[in-house]
Formats: structure tokens, sequence, C-alpha cells
């Protein structure tokens, strides 16, 4: 039995205790939310706080997202024989820990450290959370599960960011660690008292779960992710600097700028989940050319106010809609290891941070301005979609096991 098929708990449970079960693993998502986007918009004050220059500060989130890489398939895979609660409890307790450690560290050194081991439970977490989620809904509600639990990563953008933000700039960076080490003991309580136990499977180990890097299509899942997100990435990094530099607006108008690309992630998201619950790779397909077009029209809509508002939206919403479709396909790409498949979609997602971030950068060193990297979004956004259709082509001569 997998555990994609495992018999809904929400005949026993009752709808009330599937929300609340639901809820408890958003909010761990929300606290990996804030403190991983949060600090973007610190990084002046850490530069101060710490004595240190601009790359070295950019170095700390560097820290976080090689964290994020290395401790998906690992801690994934290590704690495959744990009760997937036990599992969930045990990486957000370490998520709290670590970023307590980073509110004292006293030191960029021990500030580096403290930052890594941050990252470390994040990819791990949201994919045991999203393994969970999917097992206490009936199949065909999978997607809706998935993008719920990915709601609290999102909501963090339009909430847990822009309060963080001004937590810090008002009363102390080191104030943001605290916040997310609460949130982390908040979502500790919670987890313990909503999330249902579930016997581990029977067969499952170290190197079950390592199996699922043997399979092609997680590879080709995990591809589109790297390729086809990358674009998201290339324009939202520099969406200040386009922002004031290209369309004109304030920079005290920026909050409002995060806070509706946030509403547009928190809409995708939602959208993205009831139409993957349709069909996966029909909602990856379509998604994918999509968010092409919005960043294209987002290249041209820049050039004036309300409508770069307007189009940061809809950037936010198209690609937030593809994340609950590629979780969804690396669950059923490997079923019998379904915690490290899903774990490994954010480590994907982090290398498509690192992807996009350097590509628009890179453009922009060219001079070719701050629309550019919009345009390279969208180039990748297509080869995203090629990936896709590869790995369509394949299941059509080697279909997915049931």
């Amino acid at each position: 039995m997998t555990t994609t098929k495992q018999a809904p708990a929400t005949p026993k449970t009752g709808t009330r205790h599937l929300a609340l079960a639901i809820v408890s693993l958003a909010m761990g998502g929300f606290g990996i939310g804030t403190t991983e986007f949060t600090m973007m918009g610190l990084l002046k004050e850490v530069e101060q706080g710490l004595n240190i220059s601009t790359p070295e500060a950019g170095h700390l989130i560097s820290a976080y997202a090689l964290g994020v890489v290395i401790g998906a398939p690992v801690l994934a895979a290590v704690g495959a024989k744990l009760p997937r609660k036990y599992l969930a409890l045990g990486l957000m307790l370490f998520f709290s820990v670590a970023n307590l450690t980073s509110f004292i560290a006293p030191d960029y050194g021990s500030m580096l450290v403290s930052r890594f081991a941050a990252g470390l439970p994040h990819g791990a977490f949201f994919g045991v959370a999203a393994v969970i989620a999917a097992s206490l809904v009936a199949p065909t509600r999978r997607g809706w599960a998935i993008s719920m639990v990915m709601a609290g990563l999102t909501i963090a953008n339009v909430v847990g960011v822009p309060f963080g933000t001004w937590l810090g700039q008002t009363y102390g960076w080191r104030l943001l660690f605290l916040l997310v080490g609460v949130i982390g003991i908040i979502t500790l309580v919670m987890l313990w008292q909503f999330v249902p136990f579930q016997k581990p499977h029977a067969d499952a180990s170290f190197r079950r779960e390592l199996g699922a890097l043997k399979r092609l299509q997680v590879w080709l899942a995990l591809l589109i992710g790297v390729v086809g997100f990358g674009g998201f990435f290339a324009t939202y990094t520099y969406i200040a600097h386009t922002m004031t530099s290209v369309t004109g607006i304030p920079s005290v108008w920026l909050p409002l700028v995060v806070a509706l690309y946030g509403l547009g992630m928190v809409a995708g998201n939602i959208v993205g989940g009831r139409i993957a619950d349709k069909s996966v790779m029909g909602t990856i397909y379509w998604v994918l050319p999509g968010i092409a077009v919005a960043l294209v029209v987002y290249a041209l809509a820049v050039h004036w106010p309300w409508s770069a508002l307007v189009m940061v939206f809809v950037v936010g919403g198209a690609g937030a809609m593809l994340v609950p479709a590629l979780q969804t396909r690396l669950l059923d790409a490997s079923p019998d290891a379904p915690s490290l498949a899903s774990s490994l979609n954010h480590a994907a997602l982090n290398v498509a941070n690192a992807l996009g971030a350097f590509l628009g950068g890179l453009v922009i060193a060219w001079g070719w301005g701050y629309v550019a990297p919009a345009l390279v979004g969208a180039g990748l956004a297509l080869l995203g979609l090629g990936v896709a259709a590869v790995s369509g082509l394949v299941e059509s001569r080697r279909p997915l096991a049931p």
C-alpha cells in the first residue's frame, strides 16, 4: 500500500479536525516563509548590526538556501522510518532552535552557521507536511490539501514578511529570529495536538527513500521546477529596483508592491491546487506558458505605475499556481518514497531561486536594464514547458506505476 492510496482520514477525524491538522502544517510554512523572505528586506540592518559588507550579508541568504538544498533529501531520507507526525515535530523543533540561535549569534561566523542550520529542515518539513496532508484526504483532493499547506508560505509574504520587516527596522533586526522562533513553538503545540498519528510504512527505510532518485520522472519533475520556476525568481529578486528605477514608484510604496505579489501568490496557490486535482500534467502544460506570457506583459507594463501594480499581482499568482502541481507530480512519480520526493521539490525551488537571481543579475550587468530579467524569466518558463513535454512523452511510453 502506498501513501497516496491510503484511505482518507476525514471520515474518522471529521472536517473540523482535518482543517485544524492542515492549519497546523500551514503554520509551520508561515514561520519558514517569514524567516526566508524577511531577511532580504533587512539586509541593510544586518550589515550595520554585524559590521559586514553587502556581499557578506548576501551570503547569509545563500547559506540558508544551501541548507535547504542539503537538508531536504538528507533529513527526509534519515527520518523515513519515523512516524510522519514525529518527523514533522522533530523538524519544526530543529527549525525553532536554529532561529533562536540566530537571535543570540554574537558575530558573523556564528550567524552564518545558524542560518545554514535554519535552512536544513525547510524542505524536509514541507515534504513531510505535503505527504501528511495528502494522506488525510481522498486522492482526488490531494492537490487542494497540498495547496492549503503551501498557503502558509504564501500568506507569509502578505502578513509575516511585512510585519517582520517593520519589526526588524523599528526595534532591531534580531527580533525577526525571536518572532520566528515563537511561531515555531506555537506550531509544535498545534502539530502535537491536531495532526493524527500514522504508523510509518512497514518497508520504510533510508534505502527505500533514496530509491526515488533512480526514477527519471522524479528528475524531470525537479528540472521543471528548477527551470520553469527560475523565471519567477529572476523577476522577484529585482522587483524593488524595477519598480523604483523603471516604473518610478517611490520607495515608500515598496511594501505595497511586495504585498500585492504575496496576494497574487495566495490566489495562485489556491487556484493551482484546485486545477491540479483535475489534471496534474494538464496544469503544468497550461501554467508554464501562462507564466511566460505574464512576464512578457509585465516587461511592457512596468513603464506605468498602475499597470505595473496589476502585473505584479498577476506574476505572483501565475508563479504560485505551478507549485501544487509539481508537488503532486513528485508524489505520483515516487509513491513508495513520498517524503524524499516531496522534499526535493523545495530543494529544486531554491536552486531555481539561485538560477533566476544569477541570470537576472547577469543581463542587468550586461547593461540590458531592469526589465530584462522578466524576459529571461519568460524564456526559462518556456524551457520548463519543453522539459514537461519530454516528461509527458516518456510517460506515454512508460506510464507511472499505480
